[in-house]
């Protein structure tokens, strides 16, 4: 019984050092492919990423169910190091324009860093396929929570929230569409900074109507620790 135990435990042992061998493989291979973007562009094939991590190209391949799973992984690995960046803004300090102006200001900064990961971020999802599911998380998860800032400021003031979501879904795909087609349009005619002015004045126009719609009047120079604690 004892050399059974042993025999168990030897084998558990393997499995856990191969498996966190195979995770930091993985984790390799990944900042390989963002480095191979970064570099040459969201058409960056599996060989180029294989030569990053000095591995035959097959091997990629061992940690991943195809060329689908690792491209979403792929989108996983940028989009954390997109919310590094951006996850603090989404828990504002300031006043209500400086908040809006800090999120933008910060999503536009990180894609004029990284214009080759934010296109790879939309790059291969067909509509056979359907979008990706990481990305379209991602935006979720940030609509819901700024619909949790939005219901929290409409409670202080004895408001319906029901709005609240709606609201923060809009905000949110109005910001994705108007910098898609802002990145698509090769003249430029507007710098980042324009826009990040335009996207600011624009998000604070949508909430401060729908907010007068509801017979709620903000300053837009109040803080939103004050907005929360009116």
């Amino acid at each position: 019984m004892l050399n059974a135990a042993n025999e168990d435990s030897d084998v558990d042992g393997r499995s856990t050092r191969w498996d966190a061998h195979k995770a930091q493989r993985r984790l390799e291979v990944l900042d390989a492919a963002v480095a191979a973007i970064e570099q040459d562009g969201p058409g960056v094939g599996v060989k180029q990423i294989a030569e990053r991590v000095g591995v035959p190209r097959p091997v990629v391949y061992r940690f991943f169910t195809d060329r689908a799973d690792l491209d979403e992984q792929i989108r996983q690995r940028i989009i954390e190091s997109l919310m590094t960046e951006l996850a603090p803004t989404l828990r504002p300090d300031g006043t209500v324009t400086e908040a809006i102006r800090r999120a933008v200001g910060t999503y536009l900064g990180w894609i004029e860093r990284h214009p080759r990961l934010h296109a790879f971020l939309g790059a291969n999802t067909k509509a056979a396929t359907g979008a990706s599911a990481v990305v379209t998380g991602t935006k979720t998860a940030i609509a819901v929570q700024a619909g949790q800032l939005f219901s929290a400021v409409l409670k202080r003031f004895g408001k319906d929230t029901d709005l609240a979501p709606s609201i923060a879904f809009g905000v949110v795909g109005f910001v994705d569409a108007t910098v898609n087609r802002w990145l698509a349009d090769k003249r430029r005619p507007l710098t980042s900074d324009r826009l990040a002015e335009f996207l600011t004045t624009s998000i604070w126009s949508l909430l401060d109507g729908n907010l007068r719609a509801l017979d709620v009047t903000i300053d837009p120079h109040r803080t939103v620790a004050e907005l929360l604690n009116a």
